[in-house]
């Protein structure tokens, strides 16, 4: 049997709540307040960390602001070259969520992964783009063209699904076909009609596809636009859907778990989704 990959998750409010501050200050007050963590968890052994949604800035979506296409950046770029120097110095597999710069005028919400050599791997584009009160996310991102990409790092398959994706089944299957033994979901939800699915929709994606998740979500409220709260509870669950470490709803937090990935084997030895899956039945999923 091989040894438990020792996983993280890093949750976050925004110790700069003040949407009139420059944009560089805004996500330089985010990055370091990230950057000790970061050190927490190298220092704690984990060898496998994500972020939270757009981990530098505020949750800046309830605005239709064009200031804030100023927190773009390519991918790779400054960020991505800096947390390869971490991910090189504790030997740790980095996914890091930005927003993200392709051209002039095009923007993704993006999630790069970097192994832990340090190597930047690639990187997923968000699908799924929400435009509702609150959430006017076509403002600001163009949804992604990348697919469904798994990343072969050091310590296991990596997938990647952000925040609103988490909707959609589609999208956990093909990670799943594609390999991944965990996947990584990195949002900023608040309080109101989706937190009672918080701790529904990721569970039963582990199970229907028989892997690990990760979901991430920020704290706190953020001003101006004071949409909710930022509810956190960011948490682990493995293949059978059990909980396996779930941080609070208010606290900043480091959230670790040891996800032992030979589960996948036994668990889809038991359940056969796979096997019995039925492709040529679901011409109805891509013609309506």
């Amino acid at each position: 049997m091989s040894k438990p990959i020792r996983c993280g998750l890093i949750q976050c409010s925004n110790p700069l709540n003040d949407e009139s501050a420059p944009v560089a200050d805004i996500q330089k007050a985010m990055l370091d307040k990230h950057l000790a963590f970061i050190d927490e968890a190298g220092k704690k052994g984990v060898q496998i960390l994500c972020l939270q949604e757009i981990f530098n800035g505020p949750y800046f979506c309830p605005s239709q602001s064009t200031r804030w296409y100023g927190a773009a950046e390519p991918v790779p770029g400054p960020t991505t070259e800096l947390m390869q120097e971490y991910a090189k110095k504790y030997e740790m597999v980095i996914v890091v969520p930005l927003y993200e710069e392709a051209m002039r005028g095009v923007y993704y919400n993006t999630a790069a992964v970097i192994d832990a050599d340090g190597t930047y791997l690639g990187k997923y584009r968000k699908q799924h783009i929400p435009q509702t009160n609150g959430f006017w996310e076509k403002y600001f991102f163009k949804p992604g063209d990348g697919g469904y990409p798994v990343f072969d790092t050091r310590y296991g398959k990596v997938g990647v699904y952000i925040c609103y994706d988490r909707h959609f089944p589609e999208g956990w299957r093909c990670l799943g076909l594609n390999g991944a033994e965990i996947v990584f979901n990195p949002s900023a939800t608040v309080a109101g009609l989706s937190q009672y699915l918080w701790e529904l929709e990721q569970p039963a994606a582990a199970v229907a596809n028989a892997y690990f998740v990760g979901a991430i979500n920020r704290v706190g409220t953020e001003a101006p636009w004071n949409i909710g709260k930022f509810y956190g509870t960011s948490y682990f669950v493995n293949p059978r859907g059990q909980f396996l470490a779930k941080a609070s709803e208010d606290n900043d937090e480091l959230v670790i778990a040891d996800c032992d990935f030979d589960l996948i084997d036994e668990v889809r030895q038991t359940w056969q989704f796979y096997r019995d899956r039925r492709p040529e039945a679901y011409d109805e999923i891509v013609t309506w």
